[in-house]
């Protein structure tokens, strides 16, 4: 393209681009830029030994389907200008200041690591947990190897939400584990899982049945799991003229409560020997956390306050409480309620939304909007630039935007040439502060002797879960 080449002339260098994140945004953005422009170096950095992000510590261990994209990614990062730096965390491997100094170009897309917080008393009691840190235990996280959830002091587990993650997490609990043993989960959640007493889940919305936010195909999956019993109060079921006319909007919304009025109906062929439960709870939302009386600091229940409707809207009514309140015992609470990114210095941040400031992927100076206060070479994708939402493939076409804004400002002149050092410099940096990089194909042996662990037990893989194991091999 001739915007790009004008570029390398004009600055006697090739165009450096540093991408922060090597999930799936991050992959697409490098992807994307190595095709736009013929001569950019692309450096991916990421705080883990392993790349590819939720395709691996996120997607279920019996979603391997999700997972083959990981090839495509592979094929990226083996490209001749393509480098991936793995064990290299911004903000204290190298600051945000200092990778700008270093590259005409940064991208952060990072995603969310962190979770949004209910804010109401007893979230801190022992036994309550984020889903997603529950779903990087099961996927092998090594920040979540040693998170032990308590999986005995009861029979009952309640997760808070109702979308695909809920009911992933959901799935899990409930699914015998004959039909895990040969995916990739963890060897450690699958002991636990082996052990665990959980036979009853409640899924807890604070809406209906029309507005539950999870997809038909997540919902057939864990409603067809052999000998399950489906919970749904019929009164839950009713619909309201407002509701009829939010499916009518809305196909996936309607086949959604299709499915669930079938649920409802339907009874388990035939008596198991171990049965399981599982009650979708609606028009309820967790008011507090109930502390166990025998156990001092762990949760034993969940006080719920019973909601309605209120708004004239379809699709954005919200869920009010009616100061009517019920309790829900349980041994373990997995809040599903959102992830949520995290800021690192020098990074304008919008807190309330969660997301960087941003106008089609040009990072702006504050949160006021105005698309003239642009931080010159800094772009965002992913979950960091429009929230925690959307599938793998939504990354796709958020890169596409974030690169056409760098090729629109690269061919108006607004990135100016530098002297920047790009993939040099930042090495040389690295190597000052002893940072042990974990290059692509130190990946691909910690790759390799997974693969090798999992064939010993007809599973794909045996992830390595510490980060000890993997910065071991990765560095043999």
């Amino acid at each position: 393209m001739w915007f790009s080449r004008t570029f390398s002339t004009v600055a006697s260098h090739p165009l450096r681009v540093c991408v922060v994140g090597s999930g799936p945004a991050g992959f697409y953005t490098a992807e994307k830029m190595l095709k736009a422009h013929q001569e950019a170096q692309v450096d991916i950095i990421d705080r883990l030994p392993t790349p590819f992000g939720l395709v691996r510590s996120g997607v279920a261990p019996d979603h391997p389907e999700t997972k083959i994209v990981v090839n495509q990614f592979t094929r990226i990062a083996q490209h001749e200008r393509c480098t991936f730096f793995g064990n290299v965390t911004l903000g204290s491997s190298v600051t945000l200041p200092e990778l700008r100094e270093l590259y005409d170009v940064v991208v952060l897309a990072y995603g969310a690591e962190s979770d949004r917080v209910l804010g109401i008393p007893g979230e801190d009691l022992s036994g309550v947990y984020a889903a997603r840190e529950f779903v990087w235990w099961y996927n092998g996280h090594p920040n979540c190897r040693y998170l032990n959830p308590d999986l005995k002091s009861s029979d009952t587990a309640v997760i808070l939400g109702q979308g695909n993650v809920a009911l992933d997490v959901a799935r899990i609990l409930l699914r015998p584990t004959t039909e895990l043993a040969t995916t990739d989960i963890a060897s450690h959640a699958f002991a636990a899982l082996e052990d665990s007493f959980i036979r009853k889940v409640y899924l807890v919305g604070r809406r209906g049945p029309a507005q539950a936010v999870c997809t038909a195909r997540e919902l057939r999956e864990i409603i067809g799991i052999k000998d399950l019993h489906v919970h749904i109060k019929e009164a839950d079921l009713l619909t309201t003229p407002e509701d009829e006319d939010e499916m009518r909007n809305n196909r996936i919304r309607k086949r959604v409560y299709e499915l669930l009025s079938k649920a409802a109906t339907t009874r388990a062929s035939h008596p198991s020997s171990d049965p399981r439960e599982l009650h979708f709870v609606f028009f309820r939302k967790p008011d507090k956390f109930l502390e166990s009386n025998e156990r001092s600091g762990h949760v034993s229940g969940v006080r719920l306050e019973k909601t309605k409707l209120v708004g004239d809207r379809p699709g954005e009514r919200m869920a009010a409480g009616t100061g009517q309140f019920e309790d829900l015992g349980c041994g373990i609470v997995l809040k599903s309620i959102g992830y949520k990114s995290i800021p690192v210095d020098g990074l304008p941040f919008d807190h309330r939304k969660g997301v960087v400031p941003n106008v089609r992927g040009r990072v702006l100076s504050d949160t006021s909007g105005d698309p003239m206060l642009l931080e010159k070479g800094l772009y965002v994708c992913g979950w960091l630039k429009r929230g925690p939402t959307g599938i793998i493939a939504t990354n796709l076409y958020c890169a596409e935007e974030t690169v056409a804004s760098i090729s629109e400002d690269l061919k108006q002149g607004v990135l100016a040439s530098s002297s920047s050092s790009g993939r040099e410099g930042l090495l040389q940096l690295l190597d000052s502060r002893n940072v042990r990089v974990i290059p692509f194909d130190g990946w691909e042996k910690i790759d390799s002797e997974e693969r090798r662990l999992g064939s010993l037990r007809n599973k794909p893989r045996e992830k390595l879960a510490t980060w000890e194991e993997l910065q071991k091999v990765a560095t043999e």
